[in-house]
């Protein structure tokens, strides 16, 4: 249990990454000061390398953890496993996104209005539902 308290908590921390860096961007690219977007570019920087990559890196240390030690055995063979690792995938795919983008804005070369940001931020939204009712309900 401690493998899977762990897996969650570290769950949450990226989670939390990946819902507030772009509301970060939106606020960056309507900001129109240049103390602004450069205390943006630090706030950016901090919460995608301090916060949410180790969040993931950890999150996938003790899910693999987790299925090395007991899991795999048990759902090797069940869908909603491998649904949800697809998902993840997607998850991982989204992450680099927001890399692209924090280092676009950190070179100034931010191609997206604040409304593009507010659509990209809904996407965890989905992918956290989906995962979460996977890992629990395992529906499959």
């Amino acid at each position: 249990m401690w493998l899977k308290a762990f897996h969650l908590v570290f769950m949450v921390t990226w989670f939390a990454g990946l819902f507030y860096l772009p509301r970060l961007f939106v606020y960056h690219a309507m900001a129109e000061d240049e103390t602004g977007k450069e205390r943006f570019k630090i706030m950016e920087r901090k919460l995608f390398y301090g916060i949410m990559t180790p969040g993931m890196i950890l999150t996938f240390v003790f899910g693999v953890w987790m299925l090395a030690s007991y899991a795999w055995d048990i759902y090797a063979r069940q869908g909603w496993l491998h649904a949800k690792l697809a998902l993840l995938a997607g998850l991982v795919i989204y992450h680099l996104a927001c890399g692209k983008w924090l280092l676009d804005f950190k070179h100034d070369r931010n191609r997206h209005g604040h409304v593009f940001y507010r659509w990209i931020n809904e996407i965890p939204v989905l992918f956290l539902f989906a995962i979460v009712i996977l890992a629990t309900v395992k529906p499959f």
